[in-house]
C-alpha cells in the first residue's frame, strides 16, 4: 500500500467554493516510455496517439467518447494498471482517465516550497523530487477540497446525484476516499456514463452504487455492485464526490 507524502491534515482543509486563480497545474509532458503495456513512467501522461480524447461537442459525443476511452485504456488488462506486491494504481488510472477526458486531477503535486512560489506568482518548473512529488488518493481527497474548484470541479453529495449528472451531461465523476490510518493511500474511482450493457445499481429508481471504472486490488472496466458502497468502508475516515463538465 502506497504512502501519501503530501496529505494535508484535515484541519488545514478549506472550503472548496472559491477558486484560486493563482494556482497552476503540476504536470509533465507525455513521455514515450509511458505506455499501456509498460510499468514505466506512471507519473507522466501516456504517449499514444491511438487513445482518443473526450469529444466535447455535445452530451452524446461526450458519453460515446468516454466509452471509447474506457475501452482503449482497458484497465482490466493493461499492464500499466496491474497491481504489484507493493502497490495498486487507482490514482494512475484516474489520472489517465481524466487526462484523456480533458480535465485535471494530479498524479504529482507541488511540494510546499514550490506551492508557495506558485501562489506568489513565480514561474516554477516541474521537476520530480524537487518541485513536485507523487500524490496518492488520501491526499487527492484533500486536494479536491482545497483546490478542486480552481480546476473546475464541483462537489456533489450522493451517488444518485453524480450518476445522473454523468449520464445526462457526459461529464466526469469521481469518488475519492481518505484512509483513517495516516500515511496510507485511500481509493479513487471514476463514475462513468451507463451503457446498454453496463448499469448502475438502483433500488426504487434510486442509484445506490454508481457505475464505476477502477484500478485497485481488482481492476474493472465497469462495475457497480461488485464493491457495494466501498467509500463507506470502515477503512476510510471521509469521502467526497466531485463532478466536472
Amino acid at each position: 500500500m502506497k504512502k501519501d507524502t503530501v496529505s494535508a491534515p484535515i484541519e488545514s482543509i478549506v472550503d472548496d467554493s472559491i477558486p484560486d486563480s493563482r494556482i497552476k497545474i503540476a504536470n509533465f509532458l507525455p513521455d514515450p516510455s509511458s505506455q499501456l503495456d509498460s510499468m514505466l513512467m506512471k507519473c507522466k501522461p501516456i504517449s499514444d496517439s491511438s487513445i482518443p480524447y473526450r469529444d466535447l461537442t455535445n452530451s452524446d459525443n461526450k458519453r460515446q467518447s468516454i466509452a471509447r476511452i474506457i475501452d482503449k485504456l482497458d484497465v482490466a488488462a493493461s499492464i500499466r494498471y496491474q497491481r504489484t506486491i507493493e502497490d495498486t494504481y487507482c490514482n494512475v488510472y484516474t489520472f489517465d482517465y481524466c487526462y484523456f477526458s480533458k480535465v485535471y486531477v494530479p498524479t504529482v503535486w507541488w511540494t510546499d516550497d514550490a506551492l508557495q512560489k506558485v501562489l506568489d506568482g513565480q514561474e516554477v518548473e516541474v521537476i520530480f523530487g524537487e518541485t513536485v512529488d507523487h500524490i496518492y488518493s488520501s491526499a487527492i481527497h484533500d486536494w479536491f477540497l482545497k483546490w478542486g474548484a480552481s480546476f473546475g470541479w464541483k462537489r456533489m453529495y450522493n451517488a444518485h446525484e453524480i450518476q445522473n449528472k454523468v449520464n445526462d451531461e457526459g461529464g466526469i465523476g469521481i469518488i475519492c476516499a481518505k484512509r483513517k490510518e495516516k500515511g496510507l493511500s485511500g481509493h479513487i474511482v471514476p463514475v462513468v456514463p451507463e451503457t446498454d450493457l453496463n448499469k448502475a445499481y438502483r433500488e426504487n429508481d434510486v442509484v445506490l452504487y454508481p457505475l464505476q471504472s477502477q484500478a485497485g486490488k481488482l481492476n474493472y472496466n465497469y462495475f457497480a455492485e461488485v464493491k457495494k458502497d466501498w467509500w463507506n468502508d470502515e477503512l476510510y475516515s471521509s469521502h467526497v464526490f466531485y463532478y466536472h463538465d
